[in-house]
């Protein structure tokens, strides 16, 4: 294939996102506004009140609503997006569950934001991070570029007969969603060649037919019905079997979106930056990449062999990827953007530490908290962060394994 010719615009990371919805070719939306997210669905609202797409735009009530809306449109065989956050991403809980264990390919926005109280509308990731284990695939981007980029390939992601799970595609509340950067835009007639229609794999109905995966007064089945002791369980472990599945489909759909862009994100699971003979490393999450490659980039002028990897995608988690990654790597420390509040450390943490426990170069591992409620950490911090893991190499233990970035104690 060869990369299509494109159009540079000057987008926020919400409008990169609607304007990517746009070009998907989405049958429904169902939404409920909430900063730092609305902008997504009033973008869209005025395309839809243009007539420049044919969607159901469903305005709500509530975010339950919306999910609820979403779901039931995705059993019908619509494709469809949403989008929340914080607050409204938690009112949601209880229908991400109900939305994963029905196979609904729903694609959502979360434009990650801190809970109340006291009350806070800026970036940290603990909503998005609460929802972990919820059986939605986690992406999160660095860019708005990549926001615009994912959303696509999103849509191929979760729709794919081997996966069919919902996905979320998490972007850094204010710092991604309300900030303007040049985006490479694909044409529409590339996009929706490159996503497609919605395909359904097949399953048997009560009538022994093999019938499309899908709500059909013509084909009736069932989706999401009583499953006490008998199954329960096994359809839970095809759930995960999903999951284990979308860490080969990703790096495919990674790679094809490559040959028509001309930008892929690492491998689509990881993107490592100067690790290969890298002795300290920070392990991130979305925007903060961008400052610590920068950050590595100085070091590394110094003669400082440091490197970065950001997890693109939290789940289903790379841990075999995040291994090889850290192989050579003496000290490591894990970037987190949210609280295990009485635990011992933040989410990340604990799976890159677990990951690396059984690794035969066992790396010292220390967790830093950071970012808190939207709080800036500059480039000079990022650097002591480096210092300190230069310091924990040296002496070749972690005395403090938890600590927090910026902290008025």
């Amino acid at each position: 294939m060869v990369v299509v010719e494109q159009k540079v615009l000057a987008l926020n990371g919400n409008e990169a996102v609607a304007d990517a919805v746009k070009q998907a070719d989405v049958d429904v939306l169902a939404a409920y506004p909430i900063t730092p997210q609305t902008i997504i669905v009033e973008r869209f609202s005025e395309y839809v009140a243009r007539g420049e797409v044919n969607t159901e735009f469903i305005c709500v009530e509530s975010e339950h609503s919306a999910l609820s809306a979403s779901l039931a449109a995705s059993a019908m065989g619509a494709r469809v997006f949403t989008a929340s956050g914080s607050a409204g991403l938690a009112l949601m809980h209880e229908i991400l569950y109900v939305a994963s264990g029905c196979r609904a390919p729903v694609v959502m926005a979360v434009v990650n934001r801190s809970f109340s109280s006291p009350a806070n509308i800026h970036c940290e990731h603990t909503d998005s991070m609460v929802e972990r284990d919820s059986c939605w695939i986690q992406m999160y981007v660095e860019n708005s570029q990549e926001a615009y980029d994912s959303t696509i390939q999103a849509f191929r992601i979760a729709e794919h007969s081997e996966v069919m799970l919902p996905i979320m595609i998490c972007l850094d509340g204010f710092t991604l969603s309300h900030t303007l950067e040049n985006v490479s835009v694909l044409p529409d007639d590339a996009v929706r060649n490159f996503v497609g229609k919605r395909e359904f794999p097949l399953v048997t109905n009560h009538r022994g037919k093999a019938v499309p995966f899908r709500l059909d007064f013509e084909n009736p089945i069932t989706i999401g019905s009583l499953d006490l002791q008998d199954y329960y369980f096994e359809h839970k472990r095809q759930q995960e079997e999903s999951m284990r599945r979308a860490l080969e489909i990703i790096p495919q759909i990674n790679e094809e979106y490559g040959e028509i862009s001309g930008r892929r994100y690492g491998d689509g699971l990881l993107d490592a930056y100067k690790l290969e003979d890298a002795e300290i490393a920070t392990v991130c999450l979305g925007s903060t990449a961008g400052t610590v490659k920068t950050v590595v980039d100085d070091l590394r002028a110094e003669g400082v062999k440091a490197g970065v990897l950001r997890i693109r995608t939290f789940r289903p988690l790379p841990v075999e990827g995040i291994v090889r990654a850290l192989e050579n790597v003496e000290a490591v420390g894990v970037m987190d953007r949210n609280m295990g509040f009485g635990g011992h450390g933040g989410a990340m943490f604990h799976e890159v530490h677990h990951a690396l426990y059984d690794a035969s170069n066992h790396p010292h591992v220390v967790n830093y908290i950071y970012g808190i409620g939207g709080r800036d950490t500059s480039p000079s911090r990022i650097r002591k962060i480096y210092e300190e893991l230069r310091e924990i190499r040296e002496a070749g233990r972690v005395e403090v394994p938890v600590r927090f970035v910026d902290l008025r104690e």
